[in-house]
């Protein structure tokens, strides 16, 4: 193996996890639920950034199930941020495989 080399790479992939890691909030997102009834819309931080709301559903009879799709539409949201990221990360890895249970960007 070549030490020279392997740091080289490392440098590389430092770099491209900066970039990435720099590049994550201007990409954005966008959860639903209740049949897009509830829209979430967050950046590839993870910060919420909109909700849409269906103005039939802001009634006061039905705050509990608006709040539910309100979570749900974020976690949507947040599922989307997370696969997104993962799929970039691996490409950025050029297929080397983490340990389990290690996540990047850290």
């Amino acid at each position: 193996m070549n030490i020279a080399g392997m740091m080289r790479q490392v440098q590389e992939m430092q770099g491209k996890m900066s970039a990435m890691q720099n590049s994550l909030g201007e990409i954005e997102m966008v959860g639903q639920s209740g049949a897009g009834a509830v829209v979430a819309t967050m950046n590839g931080k993870g910060e919420l950034k909109k909700i849409k709301i269906e103005p039939k559903l802001v009634d006061p009879a039905e705050v509990e199930m608006l709040e539910d799709l309100i979570v749900a539409a974020c976690s949507d949201a947040k599922a989307k941020v997370d696969a997104h990221v993962a799929g970039e990360t691996e490409k950025m890895m050029g297929g080397v495989k983490l340990p389990p249970g290690v996540k990047l960007p850290f």
